[in-house]
Formats: structure tokens, C-alpha cells, sequence
């Protein structure tokens, strides 16, 4: 009795000693995880990010890896999607219908951004950044990301389009560079008659954006305008309007333009340029460094200069470009908004405009040493910038361009008189703005 009495003892010592050494156990697990860092503890938040195949690349090679090293709690997952632009936003735009959108940063062109705010798809950032901070950018880029009176596009890299001339053949033939589009059309038929050049200037007619962007430069100008955001008053019908469309049929008209630009693209301009075939060249500034390439025949050659007008007008450059802005279906707002101050920093728009030649968004790169050394026309880019015109910032605007190109490209190619053309160009613009919900 003795010892089973000893035994019953001993085994609810032991029965305590564990029940103390349990709890013992938990508090300590309890303090390790406690003192776990977050970043270690949790998974990272992967923020999704869409843009064209050939832009991922440059993000790809230093800005994502660079940021995820400075953020460790977050991951940008970068989805290559298709080259052209507008089948991008289509991408974007059915992801957001759909009410489940993968997305939580947006890589938006200028154009998209009216139309991304009025569906409400994008969070309002007014409140991000202030006066001081954003003056640091171009004011036509800040503007480009406003709808209504909020932000919601950061710009990351601009582009505006320019006016590029063969400056060699312009000093031999004792000409300055064009101011008016009469000096446009005279220059070229003097080179052209003096054999210098195939033809005098090129510019972007198939029936696609690019003539969209191209007419509005023209339609500035010669005083006219295409919607007026504020009003949504459509000048299509007026007679500045006919004087723009004119004027490139008559470019045709006198073999000063190829009879073909009614269907070129970019690409095309700039090949017949770059061979040395034609003296002027409507385009972007990505033509820049391959014209001057080493193996280009006009290295050195060129110069670059807004658009020109009539004799009483101020010529106007279309603005392009590329900004972030954050999907308002988005998980992670905090993190999204963290790198959208990474990616539109001075320091990594230099490295990014250093390695992939793009254009800033920030007036001081323009004007920056280091830039400048490797891009010697940025200062001339930055005056053209600052008369930058803007495609209407309306919600419907792909309809509106898609109605414009249509006729344009109709009245350009001669299967509707230029007249008949615009009148009802206009009468489709009105009635499609009269729509709900067009004007923000």
C-alpha cells in the first residue's frame, strides 16, 4: 500500500510538470513568432502589371529589380501583353468589365485615361501628391493624367510628336527651317527639283491612331479643333478644318508626299526618311537615336522642331505618352502607390531613359548633364513638349477617333469630298457625346 500510495503521487507530480511545461511551450512559441519581422512572417503582396512585350523589357532588365531590393515585402509580377497598344487596352478594359480585374497598377497611355476615370475603374490620387511635387513633371503630362479636376494618371515617360528635317540639305540650299506650311510645301519641291530628295515630306495616313494624332497637330495648326472638352462643342465642320485636310492632299496632289502615305504607318515614314528618301518627317522621337545610328545614311543630319502652321497661327505637337495609375479593385493600395513613387522618381526615370532612351516626364532630365551627353536634343524637346496639344480628354474617345478616322481617311483617299466627309464626321461626334456619361 505503501508504494502504490508513492506512485499515485509521483504520477500527479509528473501530470503537473507536464500541464507547466505545455504551457511553458506555447507562451515561448507565442513570444518567437511576436518577434518575428513582418516581412519574414508574411508573404510578400504581389502587385500585377500589364503593359506591350518590347516596354516590359527595360522594366524587367533594372526598375522592377531594383524596387522589389529597396521593398522586400512586395513583388511586381509583369505580364507581357500584346505590341499594339490598342489591343492592350482592350485587355485592360474586359478585365474591368468582367468585375474582377486582375490588375492592381495600371501602365496607361495619355488617351485612356479619361475613359478608365469615367468607368470608375481608377482610384482618385489628387491627394497623393502635392502642388510642388508634381510641378517637378511637365505640366502638359500632369494634365494629361487630370479628369474632372482629379488626378489619375502619374506620368512615367512622355512623347510628343515633332517635326524632324534633313538640316544638310537645308544649309546647301540656303533655306532656314519651316515656320508655315507654305514654306512646308516650298522647301520640298526645291529639294525635289534639285534632285536632292525622292520626296518632300511624309507623315502617317493609314486609317488608324496615328492619323488621329497626326491631323491634330495640322488642325492646330491652322486654328481649328476637334472637341472641345470643356463645351464638347465638335469643330469638325468648320472651315479650318477643310484648310487642314487640304493641305495633305495637297502634298499628294504636287508628289511632295508619296501617293501611298494614305496607308503608312510610323514605321514606314520613318524607313523612307532614314534611306535619305525625303527631306521632312512627321513622327515621334524614337526616330531620333535610329537615324543616328552608325550605320544610318543621314547620321548627324537632322534637326527637330515642333509642327508648323499658317502664317497666323502657333503650330502644336501632339502629346503621347505613358503614366501609372492604381486599379480601384486593387487588395493593396498602399504597396501599388510605393511603386508608382519608385518608377516616376527622378532616379529611376534617368536610369530608365539612360538604358531604354525614352522620354521623361520630369523637366529636369530634360536639362540633366548626363542625359544630355547621350541625347543631345532633349533641350530642343522640352520647348516642343511645352506647346504640346492634347487628344480630347473626353470618356468616349475611341469612338470619337475611330469616327474621325474613318472620314478622314475617306476624304483623304477621295472616296468622300473633304466636305461631305466632315459634316458628317461632326453629326456622328455630336450624337455620340450627347450619350450619358460623357462629360466628366
Amino acid at each position: 500500500m505503501f508504494y502504490l500510495k508513492r506512485l499515485q503521487e509521483h504520477q500527479k507530480i509528473f501530470q503537473r510538470s507536464k500541464f507547466w511545461l505545455g504551457i511553458f511551450i506555447v507562451v515561448l512559441l507565442c513570444i518567437i513568432l511576436i518577434s518575428i519581422p513582418p516581412t519574414l512572417s508574411q508573404q510578400p503582396v504581389v502587385l500585377n502589371l500589364l503593359m506591350t512585350a518590347p516596354d516590359a523589357q527595360p522594366w524587367k532588365q533594372f526598375l522592377i529589380k531594383d524596387f522589389e531590393e529597396k521593398n522586400p515585402g512586395i513583388r511586381i509580377n509583369l505580364i507581357e501583353g500584346p505590341n499594339a497598344t490598342n489591343l492592350l487596352e482592350d485587355l485592360y478594359t474586359s478585365a474591368f468589365i468582367l468585375g474582377d480585374s486582375p490588375y492592381d497598377l495600371i501602365n496607361m497611355d495619355v488617351i485612356w485615361t479619361p475613359k478608365f476615370a469615367a468607368a470608375g475603374w481608377l482610384l482618385d490620387l489628387s491627394d497623393r501628391m502635392t502642388q510642388q511635387e508634381l510641378a517637378a513633371f511637365s505640366p502638359k503630362d500632369v494634365e494629361g493624367g487630370r479628369v474632372g479636376g482629379k488626378l489619375y494618371r502619374i506620368p512615367m515617360r512622355s512623347d510628343v510628336g515633332v517635326l524632324y528635317s534633313r538640316k544638310d540639305l537645308l544649309k546647301q540650299a540656303g533655306f532656314q527651317p519651316p515656320e508655315t506650311f507654305s514654306d512646308l510645301l516650298k522647301i520640298s519641291l526645291a529639294l525635289q527639283q534639285q534632285r536632292k530628295v525622292n520626296w518632300g515630306y511624309v507623315w502617317q495616313g493609314r486609317q488608324y491612331e496615328g492619323l488621329a494624332a497626326m491631323f491634330v497637330e495640322v488642325l492646330e495648326g491652322f486654328g481649328g479643333f476637334w472637341v472641345n472638352p470643356n463645351t464638347l462643342e465638335v469643330g469638325l465642320d468648320r472651315p479650318e478644318t477643310l484648310q487642314a485636310i487640304a493641305f495633305l492632299k495637297e502634298t499628294v496632289a504636287k508628289g511632295i508626299s508619296p501617293p501611298g502615305v494614305t496607308t503608312y504607318i510610323e514605321e514606314d515614314t520613318r524607313r523612307f526618311f532614314q534611306s535619305g528618301q525625303a527631306a521632312f518627317l512627321r513622327s515621334w522621337p524614337y526616330v531620333w537615336p535610329l537615324a543616328n545610328a552608325a550605320d544610318s545614311p543621314i547620321k548627324g543630319k537632322i534637326a527637330i522642331q515642333p509642327m508648323v502652321s499658317n502664317a497666323l497661327k502657333t503650330g502644336g505637337s501632339c502629346l503621347g505618352g505613358w503614366g501609372l495609375g492604381i486599379a480601384k479593385s486593387t487588395k493593396h493600395p498602399e504597396e501599388a502607390w510605393k511603386a508608382i513613387q519608385y518608377f516616376t522618381s527622378e532616379q529611376a526615370q534617368r536610369q530608365f531613359i539612360l538604358s531604354a532612351g525614352y522620354v521623361p516626364s520630369r523637366r529636369s532630365l530634360f536639362t540633366d548633364p548626363e542625359i544630355v551627353a547621350k541625347f543631345p536634343y532633349y533641350p530642343k524637346l522640352l520647348e516642343i513638349e511645352d506647346k504640346a496639344i492634347l487628344r480630347p480628354p473626353i470618356a468616349q474617345y475611341d469612338q470619337a477617333s475611330d469616327i474621325l478616322q474613318r472620314y478622314l481617311s475617306a476624304a483623304l483617299t477621295n472616296r468622300i469630298a473633304p466636305e461631305s466627309a466632315m459634316k458628317a464626321a461632326a453629326a456622328e461626334t455630336r450624337m455620340l457625346l450627347k450619350t450619358r456619361g460623357s462629360r466628366e
